[in-house]
């Protein structure tokens, strides 16, 4: 089920999000998720949930095994699946996991900038560099500027 046109498609990202073996997922993030995909902001490709082995090896798991608490249709997303990632993905991203841990894999579109995008690729741009600052970078930096007046 691939239905992503290259030349209409916003930029596609992925996350890899670790639950801690001691604590369930409560199922809040799926509902945001929910919500920014009936905003338009994001489109769903792909959502695997696997969990790393005490032995090291990674299995994937249904969503409805995941255990999520909360009043979230575990189901939901249940169905996103393009085949953009396969089992050497699921694999990877399980390798940076706790022994036990669970985690998502989450490929979206970033629907909310396939306009720019469509228009850039148009134009004969192309992109030649991507990053991401995580929070707490920002934060560090921050506090560092802070300290430093």
């Amino acid at each position: 089920m691939n239905d992503i046109d290259p030349e209409d498609s916003g930029p596609i990202d992925y996350l890899v999000v670790e639950f801690p073996a001691d604590r369930r997922p409560d199922g809040s993030a799926l509902a945001i998720l929910r919500d920014l995909v009936e905003q338009g902001t994001v489109r769903v490709l792909d959502l695997v949930f696997l969990r790393r082995e005490a032995d090291g090896s990674v299995v994937a798991i249904d969503v409805v095994d995941v255990g999520l608490e909360g009043d979230i249709d575990a189901s939901l997303f249940a169905e996103a699946s393009t085949g953009l990632l396969d089992l050497a993905d699921i694999a990877d991203a399980g390798s940076v996991l706790e022994p036990g841990a669970s985690a998502a894999v989450l490929v979206y579109e970033n629907t909310w900038a396939a306009p720019l995008a469509t228009a850039l690729r148009h134009s004969g741009a192309q992109l030649v560099a991507s990053g991401r600052i995580p929070v707490q970078g920002i934060l560090a930096s921050l506090d560092a500027l802070e300290a430093g007046n």
